[in-house]
């Protein structure tokens, strides 16, 4: 008798699996945003450093509560028992829409009703809803780079839904 080792591998595109890499490129590509974007904010030019570092750890961790929490609504709303081999795409359009939805909310929230943080001049904003531009990118680029590294997807079948990945 001998054991089935292709039940005891590791499958490297199960749904466990590009849940865990995808946990980690996005936490590890809000931190570089949220590194790189921080200037534009007024506590850039106002706060002390423990302050700014502070900043960067704390929104760092609540981009990855949202970015797990809007993947895992999508899956729950969209996705399949085959996924992410199916409805791959169908996910990160979703995942990535209440990302971008939950962001124009936050900085409303927290700019306008709150005062809790400001945007520097030098900050473009997004006319009509006066969000900063960049929270908005970081919403689109990080957790579909992060999910499509994650996937291990061609980008051709991602974004076209070749085959069942739509």
């Amino acid at each position: 008798m001998t054991a089935n080792t292709e039940t005891t591998e590791m499958n490297d595109t199960g749904w466990l699996s590009v849940i865990r890499r995808y946990i980690v490129y996005t936490a590890v590509g809000h931190l570089i945003w949220e590194m790189a974007h921080i200037p534009l904010y007024t506590i850039w030019v106002e706060g002390t450093w423990s302050e700014i570092v502070f900043a960067v750890v704390h929104c760092t961790g609540g981009d990855l509560l949202i970015a797990m929490s809007t993947l895992l609504l999508a899956l729950f709303l969209v996705g399949g028992h085959a996924w992410p081999s199916e409805r791959a795409g169908r996910v990160l359009v979703l995942a990535v829409a209440m990302g971008v939805s939950y962001t124009i909310f936050s900085e409303w929230l927290n700019i306008v009703i709150r005062g809790a943080w400001a945007y520097r001049d030098i900050m473009p904003v997004v006319p009509v809803i006066d969000a900063g531009l960049t929270p908005l990118l970081q919403w689109i680029i990080v957790p579909t780079l992060a999910y499509w590294a994650a996937a291990k997807i061609p980008l051709r079948k991602l974004f076209r839904g070749e085959g069942d990945s739509w």
